[in-house]
């Protein structure tokens, strides 16, 4: 099943340092229509769920702790090909290796604060969206 939405955080990291408006602007630049948006804390457990796919990883316990340690913002994006194209728009995990002009590339200071999330297929786009967004704030 392919769609046209993808989902999206700004993470601590951005939301702290000032870059919500910068990152939203190389959305919108990027050709993508924000469908919902909304500024939120992840508690623990909402972080722990989130990232439930990765409790086995010993990275774990420190992406949860980051995740729930300020706002973030979260949003649900359409564009054709939402989702590849919104993989590329933030680039690599790792900052150093993302390419110039990506979101990550601009915003993120390290692998572990890499500024946003980006679904990394259809049906987790749609997992996501629907874990942030209640059926009433989705447009």
């Amino acid at each position: 099943m392919v769609t046209n939405r993808t989902f999206t955080m700004i993470k601590p990291d951005a939301v702290a340092n000032g870059h919500i408006g910068n990152i939203l602007a190389m959305i919108t630049n990027g050709g993508f229509k924000i469908v919902s948006l909304k500024l939120t804390q992840l508690t623990v457990a909402d972080a722990q769920a989130f990232y439930a796919v990765h409790a086995a990883r010993p990275f774990y316990g420190e992406l949860v702790e980051f995740m729930s340690r300020g706002p973030i913002v979260a949003a649900i994006l359409e564009k054709e090909n939402a989702v590849e194209d919104f993989r590329t728009l933030i680039g690599a995990t790792n900052p150093a290796d993302a390419a110039e002009g990506t979101i990550r590339k601009a915003y993120a200071t390290s692998i572990g604060e890499n500024a946003v999330h980006g679904s990394d297929s259809d049906e987790n786009a749609a997992i996501e969206g629907a874990f942030h967004f209640a059926g009433r704030e989705l447009f």
